[in-house]
């Protein structure tokens, strides 16, 4: 069994709604068409719906089930605008121009409570992603800032978990502070044992291995660990280490000066900063033989995935289940 087929597999019968604002992409089209003969998630696509159709009928795929948002005549557009400037102190113009754009639709269309979760950045920029989530969306109490994580599958990743590891934060913040990073290390832990049942094993990395080096950005990284130590003291989270520490069992023996459940088996890797992170998870999918799904977006008060723009269909499929067990684990929590 594939690991996109386990995912499908962990969603409940109840189906969840995820909403694509770029619904005229073709690759969109055609993942949302896959996801929807799963039957337990329900997309609903936002363009115009005579364009939409047209790509559908020139694939010869059928929308049966899809529901198709037009924005140009969406009947709840004035409540939404309404109501979000009534919450927020918008102006309502102002409220208008953000809804009436696709992204902007979606994200309010989650606010509302008429779709689950929401997959887009396969044609806008992840800034514009993240700044309508945001704004619209809105974060979880107590957290100041979102984050992003990357599943990755590769065959040589020997670790429970079909040779899948998480990598975080690859696609939002440049230079997070101690504290960020700690939020990153816990909000990734809980995604993880939301999505994948996993029991989060988290290693908080650097170019250093507990003291082997001195220097600001190590300590920055210890302190981060001091944080998310206090504020998840579960956790089971180690560090500093570098990354050969953190995956293979016979280096960490090497290099940790104390025994750790996390060093060489660890199932997410924090990196110090967004440089390190972002090429870290290229070079793994580039020279790896690696799978990436995702980005997806940490820390907002529904699921939202933030997609590469190169993103394959098949990529677009696994992060809309990824979506459907983040909302579903949301729910169970509550």
């Amino acid at each position: 069994m594939d690991f996109i087929t386990k995912l499908r597999k962990r969603i409940s019968d109840k189906p969840v709604r995820i909403i694509y604002p770029e619904g005229t992409d073709l690759r969109i089209l055609i993942a949302a068409v896959k996801v929807n003969a799963e039957k337990n998630v329900k997309p609903i696509l936002i363009g115009p719906e005579s364009e939409i159709v047209s790509q559908a009928e020139s694939e010869n795929v059928s929308l049966d089930g899809i529901e198709i948002i037009d924005p140009s005549h969406f009947e709840k557009l004035d409540d939404y605008v309404q109501l979000f400037a009534k919450e927020t102190g918008f102006p309502e113009i102002a409220a208008r121009v953000v809804i009436k754009k696709p992204l902007g639709l979606g994200a309010a269309m989650i606010r509302f409570g008429d779709a689950d979760a929401m997959v887009a950045g396969a044609i806008n920029t992840s800034a514009d992603v993240i700044q309508n989530s945001k704004q619209i969306i809105g974060l979880k109490k107590g957290i100041s800032a979102p984050s992003s994580l990357m599943v990755m599958q590769t065959p040589h990743y020997q670790g429970a978990g079909d040779h899948a590891l998480i990598f975080a934060d690859p696609g939002v913040n440049p230079h997070p502070n101690s504290s960020e990073l700690a939020d990153i290390a816990i909000t990734s832990a809980q995604s993880a044992g939301r999505l994948f049942g996993w029991k989060p094993r988290v290693a908080m990395l650097s170019f250093s291995t507990q003291g082997s080096a001195k220097h600001p950005d190590v300590e920055h990284v210890v302190k981060a660990l001091e944080i998310a130590k206090e504020r998840a003291p579960h956790l089971q989270i180690d560090g500093e280490m570098q990354a050969d520490a953190a995956l293979n069992p016979a280096v960490a023996h090497r290099k940790m000066k104390k025994a750790s459940g996390v060093a060489g088996r660890a199932n997410i890797l924090i990196f110090p900063d967004l440089d390190a992170a972002n090429i870290g998870f290229k070079l793994v999918q580039q020279l790896g033989d690696a799978s990436a799904y995702g980005p997806f977006l940490l820390g907002f008060n529904k699921p939202v995935s933030d997609l590469s723009r190169g993103s394959t269909v098949d990529d677009i499929v696994g992060v809309s289940f990824m979506a459907a067990l983040e909302f579903q684990g949301q729910n169970q929590q509550i």
